[in-house]
């Protein structure tokens, strides 16, 4: 041992030891017949293309270096009244670890018990080693552990009192248990991880797929950044990207390790994905436009004899024809419907019945929807929504709209298009 390590083993907190493996120093803590030690998950900025963060976890060792599960370890803690005693322990592993890690700028993810938080005596311990380590608290991301808290007020007054000494908070495990919206607005997080489980459910579910960005669009406008964790596979990290999430975290791009992540390696990994991505986006652009050119062929011929002065029930006919065209409908210059829905096919017309509260649109007010204002506002030409689920039949759909002139009167024609899509990452 060198006499700089022996200094630091000196230092080191009481029950703590310094190992040195692969030139590598590492603090370790004896509980009870277990060898405590830390390992650190990158967190990467999808963005940066490199670690912003990483995520202290625990190790835990027996008698015979026989590996024993964080989950049994703090299993046989809560049973035995010894939780928050053990959590505060692994906190301060981490700090020592994450102190000796080389990482100069990241984030340290602390996971923390929400008991950890609001008892004074465990505060004061953290916010004691953090000065003690040279390690200011906007180094640090607290992340409220998915618990159920039996004080949810002082839980988040103690959260509010934390961010004022410039601590950052995540809210982990988003999606499953406890943690939900309502624990959001009560929280104030800066961070929100998504649970592994929702990114599980996305990748073999289309309407889960459907779901989740507008999830990562919505904590953003509340004014959240998104971390989603357990992406393991290509096709999770796609979905990652799509999505728009701020931050990712899981084996496939990094996976626990006592060191750093290796920069290189991991701005190549990210840099190749979003290649790839870019790639597959591309190439969905490509077959949306083409499937949607028969429509806008027909849908632009219908306009021209509308604005002629034939009815709207044999203008649409050939756009309606079509295999997935839906309907037709008119509005004028204020958003109201101008008739009923125009459905040609029988089979369309039953399947409506299911919604029949819905079926008669006449007098409806349409003034809200993006396809009438952005014709409104750019007239004679075809506008194109994004997918949407139309109030119709619940179904994703894409809506054609242009403003023309038919007479004296300025008026938005309509048509709606099922837009299942074909084919996810």
């Amino acid at each position: 041992m060198t006499i700089a390590q022996q200094e630091r083993t000196a230092a080191a907190p009481h029950g703590f030891d310094v190992e040195v493996t692969s030139g590598l120093e590492r603090f370790s803590a004896q509980h009870g017949e277990l060898t405590l030690t830390s390992v650190f998950q990158p967190i990467f900025s999808l963005s940066h293309m490199r670690a912003v963060g990483y995520e202290g976890l625990l190790r835990a060792h027996d008698s015979l270096d026989r590996a024993v599960s964080p989950i049994d370890v703090f299993g046989e803690a809560a049973r035995i009244g010894d939780v928050l005693q053990v959590d505060r322990l692994a906190q301060t592993l981490h700090l020592e670890n994450f102190k000796v890690l080389g990482a100069e700028r990241e984030w340290l993810f602390l996971n923390v018990h929400p008991g950890a938080l609001t008892d004074p005596y465990l505060s004061a311990a953290l916010l004691a080693t953090l000065k003690r380590l040279d390690l200011p608290p906007r180094r640090i991301v607290l992340e409220v552990l998915e618990h159920r808290a039996e004080d949810l007020e002082r839980l988040a007054e103690a959260v509010r009192q934390f961010r004022e000494r410039g601590f950052l908070i995540a809210l982990d495990d988003f999606g499953a248990g406890h943690s939900n919206v309502e624990r959001i607005w009560q929280l104030n997080p800066d961070i929100v991880k998504l649970d592994r489980i929702m990114l599980s459910h996305a990748a073999h579910r289309a309407d889960m797929a459907t779901i989740l960005p507008g999830l990562v669009a919505l904590l953003h406008e509340a004014g959240k950044l998104v971390l989603i964790e357990g992406v393991e596979t290509e096709h999770e990290a796609q979905m990652a990207l799509a999505c728009n999430a701020d931050f990712v975290q899981g084996f496939f791009f990094g996976r626990p390790n006592p060191g750093a992540a290796d920069a290189a390696q991991a701005a190549s990994c990210i840099s190749e994905l979003t290649e790839r991505y870019r790639d597959q986006t591309e190439a969905r652009e490509r077959r949306s436009v083409s499937r949607l050119a028969p429509y806008l062929r027909a849908f632009e011929r219908a306009a021209e004899r509308l604005a002629a002065g034939e009815p709207l029930e044999e203008v649409c006919w050939n756009f309606l024809a079509l295999d997935h065209a839906a309907r037709c409908f008119l509005l004028d210059a204020k958003g109201k419907q101008a008739g009923r829905n125009v459905v040609l096919r029988a089979d369309r017309a039953a399947h409506e019945t299911r919604f029949l509260p819905l079926a008669d649109a006449q007098g409806a007010n349409w003034l809200r929807r993006p396809y009438f204002r952005d014709a409104i506002n750019s007239p004679e030409r075809v506008h194109v929504t994004r997918p949407y689920l139309s109030i119709n039949e619940a179904l994703p759909c894409v809506t054609l709209s242009v403003a023309t002139r038919v007479g004296e009167q300025t008026c938005v024609l309509c048509g709606d298009i099922d837009w299942v899509d074909e084919e996810r990452f």
